[in-house]
């Protein structure tokens, strides 16, 4: 159940728009929204998932993701433990 509330001011122009797209997709206009701006947020998000690089930073790169890792501590406690579901109930 949706119960989070998103406000926002347009032109009529831009909402009557919306509206017609809205309905040329079978929507209401919150859900063509909603989809919208979502659609446009994993696009944003990916951008910081995705990125260039030029031939001397891939070789840097690739060549760190290559490399055998450090000792951490830390991260060998962490796999150390058994996952809640792995173990079996009484």
């Amino acid at each position: 159940m949706r119960n989070a509330a998103i406000n926002l001011r347009a032109l009529p122009e831009q909402r009557d728009l919306i509206d017609r797209a809205a309905t040329l997709s079978g929507k209401n206009r919150s859900d063509f929204m909603l989809e919208a701006a979502c659609d446009k947020a994993k696009a944003v998000v990916l951008d910081q998932v995705f990125f260039s690089l030029d031939t001397d930073k891939y070789r840097q790169f690739t060549a760190l993701l290559d490399a055998p890792p450090s000792h951490n501590p830390g991260l060998e406690r962490l796999m150390a433990v058994t996952a809640p579901w792995a173990t079996p109930k009484a």
